[in-house]
């Protein structure tokens, strides 16, 4: 069989894909042959054979176990075929290829990984010999297979271990990686790896923390007073000799150089997951590890200026075939991490802030300069490294990218900026002290460009977290960085020019408008840099300053700086290739935010120029962004609003001015099948009817609602459907009348017609939820607008279709949208709406009659509606229901309570689908009580109600809970949070933007009051659960302190 296999592995490497899927298919056929796992493993293991062939069978073996090995593996979908005796076999097998000696490390990661997936299931039960054998090989291994063992380790503890399995071993294991760590003899490479190792179980035991927190701690403790002393040590050590001339890092001879910063990597990397984890395991060394690190950034800067910012750069972010870093930037960053972790320390805080109050000695330096001499080591981390040089001027998307910290390329640059704004977080004189750095870095004759670019960086980032907290400055520290931002804006370096309209655009609009009366000239230089530089670097630039300048703009200046700015943008546009613009998002949304920014000064005057078609046409080539789309409409819809404001007259001088300009967009988009294009049109059509004039412009509806009712029956993209559909209610509402009257030439179809062909199109079952979702708005919309006389049969119809589709809605926004028209009806015609209800029939697996299937979906999502209209009137709704008591609600069952076990495991998303969440059932007054009491803010402020002493069940409140102190970093990269994070999703369908304003809280307590001592409210208050009559009692409570007050 073994070379029938070989043959099929190697069909499954041929660039044809016919071969390949019929390869990989007859492989599958294999599956259920015993034979077959030990096949794959024998030519994985026989070096002779070629090694992607080698690498293929590894990849087969590893969809086998994946899909049949264990119902326990997430990916399995069995059947389970294979016998005890193979699996076993196959168990040590793949464990002698992943640690064998000399092997290729290809073949090393392939079957690491069999084996993580094998442990995943049968670990410990069915291997108990595993985690031994492992352990056992660490000590009297040699190098080659010691790097075997040791990833084999690190896939287990990343994917094989559960919490439970670690929790066991982590003493033997913690000591065995140690062991390798601190070992001189091991290569720096193979130490590295272990304290890799080491890192990813403080994630898991994060997990474990949570079942058994003081066990834990103990555990924790110990370790790392065992482990600190070497990474104090490592981190101190000195870094070899540079790599010299053009060798890499890697080359023989200097691999001291890649293992010692790989070393410290990990190093610092396991410190800060220490301090973020476990931060009272450290507390005794903080500040000898806070002096440790100040120390190696002092040492590490010289040596990083060499490697990454001066032209003879060297490549940077390096990592090796087990993803170890080992390039001297990605140290630098982890460092200046570790130092915004310390930072963030009490015991480092107090410190610094009792040197910065009282004078001393640290590093031999005076106390007071320790800011300075900090800022001074950030600004130095600050300096543009040559690649990024290039990369910017090559595409200023990325240096705009960069600008707006929305870069995946996180850099060292990226981690100084988050260390100054540490610091500005403490109210310690950032700005400050960072002044005499700036002064003799501008003044001094031989001074790079790049550290006074640096120094302004620095300056701008201080800035920007200062002015978050609304802090004013005094004007001669504004005036005195403005005049070196202003040096910078006349320099002939371009990163330095542009830097310096950046940094002068945040010092004017500072806070408390202290230098507002320069904003004009300014504002005027950086349109002049958007109209002559030559540097597009700092074209831009000047945008993101004049963007700054035109918030803070006086009014009589509106209509000199609108027209400027819009000259200037359209000039930039003319001078370029708008498609290769279109291709850069993040230059394109600079240009849009600009202009709005400029509409924004005053919108009356955006017809008296091209303001509108300069926005039309960055907005036709940003369509497929929805960063740009978003301020394109923000930019519109100010636009629209404001003229609407100012009468139906002004209005319709928009309606002139866009709709052509939109009904070509469509036409466009329809010829090119561009769906974007039509999105971007629809939307905008929409934000153009939602201001509407009452009535509409003379032939709004026959120019636009034939565009509409067409897209509504092609099968587009969802927005297009749903900008499309909420077009066509607010001209319903805008102006019924006009849509009524009129007839569609083509087709002959009123427009009474033509919206009932839509609804019903978009409530058919081919329809996406997603398309729908406004189509119940559109619905509502109809039914008031038209009324029963004018619809007729059709109203009935149409009501039935709805709660037919309400039957097997899902997603969340759809199914409000579709009760909310039942909503609106029971607001005046509650009874009317049980009636009609009760007599339609659902089919489907969710059906029923319409009254079972309407109320249980109403009562399940209710609480998760959006918008205060929204929830308003399904309370007031609810409530007209309540009051009915209603026999035929009785009878209806429906979810209730989550039934809670418990386990103190944290269900993630493959737990919850073994384990899905079990609920109570009960019947449908009782859970329209629950919802509405739900409905209830826990302590209302508004008059409460009153109910019967003895009615009311003595409730007995829990204790405060203790606050701890949490990480001020939430370590996105922990297993912990991760799960915590999922564990939290998981629960929610989305997130909850549910939010009742006042008058519907006042309205919930007068109704409570009103029913609470009716004996149909006494029979269901019995019922409730404790924490559900607290909340009564806590509005009780309220009414009474209410009174009391007045």
């Amino acid at each position: 069989m073994e070379q029938q296999v070989l043959d099929l592995l190697a069909s499954t490497l041929d660039p044809s894909g016919p071969i390949r899927s019929d390869a990989e298919r007859r492989l599958e056929q294999l599956y259920a042959n015993d034979v077959f796992p030990m096949s794959l493993i024998s030519i994985a293991s026989h070096k002779s054979i070629p090694l992607e062939h080698r690498q293929a069978a590894l990849l087969s073996l590893k969809k086998l176990v994946l899909k049949t090995w264990s119902p326990a593996i997430e990916e399995y979908e069995g059947p389970n075929q294979m016998n005890d005796s193979v699996k076993d076999r196959v168990r040590h097998s793949v464990l002698s290829i992943a640690t064998a000696p000399g092997e290729q490390k290809k073949i090393i990661a392939a079957a690491s990984y069999v084996v993580s997936k094998i442990a995943s299931a049968d670990f410990p039960e069915q291997w108990p010999t595993l985690l031994p054998t492992l352990l056992a090989l660490v000590p009297q291994a040699e190098d080659a297979q010691l790097h075997g063992v040791l990833i084999v380790l690190g896939d287990l503890v990343d994917d094989g271990f559960d919490e439970e399995q670690l929790a066991s071993s982590a003493a033997e294991l913690v000591r065995c990686i140690y062991d390798v760590a601190v070992n001189g003899r091991r290569k720096l490479m193979t130490r590295s790896l272990a304290v890799s190792i080491f890192r990813s179980c403080l994630d898991t035991m994060e997990v474990v923390m949570q079942a058994n927190p003081q066990a834990v701690q103990q555990f924790m403790q110990g370790t790392s007073d065992v482990w600190v002393p070497f990474f104090i040590e490592t981190v101190k050590a000195a870094l070899p000799s540079m790599p010299k001339g053009d060798e890499e890092p890697g080359t023989p001879g200097i691999g001291g150089w890649r293992g010692v910063i790989a070393l410290k990597t990990q190093v610092v990397k396991a410190l800060d997951k220490i301090h973020t984890i476990f931060p009272s395991t450290l507390a005794s060394p903080t500040m000898e590890l806070f002096s440790a690190m100040w120390e190696a950034l002092q040492a590490h800067l010289t040596p990083y200026h060499i490697l990454y910012t001066g032209e003879d750069q060297k490549e940077g972010q390096l990592e090796d075939s087990d993803r170890l870093p080992y390039s001297l930037d990605l140290l630098v960053m982890e460092e200046l991490d570790y130092t915004q972790t310390l930072l963030n320390t009490s015991s480092i805080k107090q410190a610094l802030d009792a040197q910065l109050a009282a004078p001393g000695t640290m590093n031999g330096a005076n106390s007071a300069s320790w800011l300075t001499q900090l800022l001074a080591l950030s600004v130095g981390y600050a300096h543009i490294s040559a690649e990024d040089a290039n990369m910017w001027e090559f595409d200023v998307n990325t240096f705009l990218a960069e600008e707006a910290a929305e870069t995946a390329q996180y850099s060292a640059r990226n981690a100084s900026a988050g260390v100054v704004t540490k610091l500005c977080g403490y109210n310690w004189p950032v700005l400050e002290s960072l002044l005499p750095f700036t002064k003799a870095t501008f003044e001094q004759p031989s001074s790079d460009p790049k550290a006074k670019e640096a120094a302004l960086y620095v300056v701008k980032q201080a800035m920007e977290e200062i002015n978050a907290y609304d802090k004013i400055l005094s004007p001669e520290l504004l005036k005195a960085y403005l005049e070196y931002s202003r040096l910078a804006m006349q320099d002939t370096h371009d990163m330095l020019r542009g830097r310096g309209y950046i940094t002068a655009g945040g010092i004017v609009t500072a806070p408390g408008k202290v230098l507002a009366e320069l904003v004009p000239d300014f504002a005027r230089q950086a349109i002049k840099a958007i109209e002559i530089d030559d540097s597009e670097i700092v074209k831009v630039s000047g945008m993101k300053a004049l963007q700054l300048y035109l918030k803070d703009l006086p009014k009589p200046l509106a209509h000199e700086f609108q027209t400027r700015t819009v000259a200037a943008i359209s000039a930039f546009l003319s001078s370029r290739d708008l498609s290769d613009i279109s291709e850069g998002e993040d230059l394109l949304a600079t240009l849009v935010e600009t202009l709005r920014d400029a509409i924004y000064t005053d919108p009356t005057l955006c017809l008296e120029h091209p303001a509108i078609d300069v926005l039309f046409t960055l907005a036709s080539y940003g369509a497929k962004s929805w960063h740009t789309t978003d301020i394109v409409n923000e930019a519109f819809e100010s636009a629209v609003s404001t003229m609407s404001s100012r009468g139906p007259e002004a209005y319709a001088q928009v309606c002139a001015k866009v709709i052509p300009s939109l009904i070509g967009a469509l036409d466009v988009g329809d010829m090119t099948q561009e769906n974007s294009l039509s999105d971007m049109a629809v939307t905008l059509m929409s934000i153009l009817a939602e201001y509407g004039s009452e009535p509409l412009p003379p032939g709004f509806v026959a120019t636009i609602v034939p565009k509409l009712y067409r897209l509504l029956f092609l099968d587009l993209e969802f927005n297009v459907h749903q900008s499309a559909t909420l077009t066509m209610k607010h001209i319903l509402s805008h102006d019924a009348a006009q849509l009524f009257g009129w007839t569609d030439p083509e087709t002959g179809k009123g427009g009474l017609e033509i919206i009932l062909l839509v609804i019903d199109r978009l409530l058919g079952p081919s329809v996406q939820d997603s398309s729908a979702a406004e189509v119940g708005g559109l619905a509502m919309e109809l039914v008031e607008k038209a009324g029963a006389e004018r619809l007729g049969p059709y109203l009935r119809q149409l009501l039935r279709v709805v709660a037919i589709r309400l039957s097997t809605a899902e997603r969340a926004d759809f199914i409000q949208n579709l009760v909310l028209v039942f909503a609106r009806l029971a607001l005046t015609n509650a009874k009317e709406v049980l009636d009609f209800l009760s007599q339609v029939q659902v089919e489907g697996t969710e059906g029923g009659t319409g009254l079972e299937v309407v109320m249980r979906k109403w009562l399940d999502n209710s609480i998760n509606f959006t918008g205060y209209d929204a929830i308003r009137q399904n309370v007031i709704a609810l409530t007209n229901i309540y009051k009915l008591h209603d026999e035929r609600l009785a009878s209806v069952q429906t979810k209730g309570d989550l039934l809670v076990d418990n386990q103190s495991r944290i269900k993630t998303r493959s737990l919850a689908r073994r384990q899905p969440d079990q609920y109570s059932i009960i019947p449908v007054p009782l859970k329209l009580t629950k919802v509405l009491i739900q409905e209830l803010v826990a302590a209302p402020s508004n008059a409460g109600f009153g109910l019967r002493k003895h009615s009311i069940a003595q409730t007995h409140g829990s204790d405060d809970d203790e606050w701890e102190d949490e990480p001020a970093i939430l370590d996105l990269g922990s297993q912990g949070t991760r799960q915590e994070l999922m564990g939290f999703m998981d629960g929610m369908s989305q997130w909850n933007l549910h939010q009742a304003d006042d008058e519907t809280q006042q309205y919930l307590v007068h109704f409570f009051k009103e029913v609470a001592n009716e004996p149909y409210f006494q029979e269901i208050y019995h019922a409730l659960t404790d924490s559900e009559r607290e909340k009564l009692m806590q509005a009780n409570d309220g009414r009474r302190h209410s009174a009391a007050s007045g």
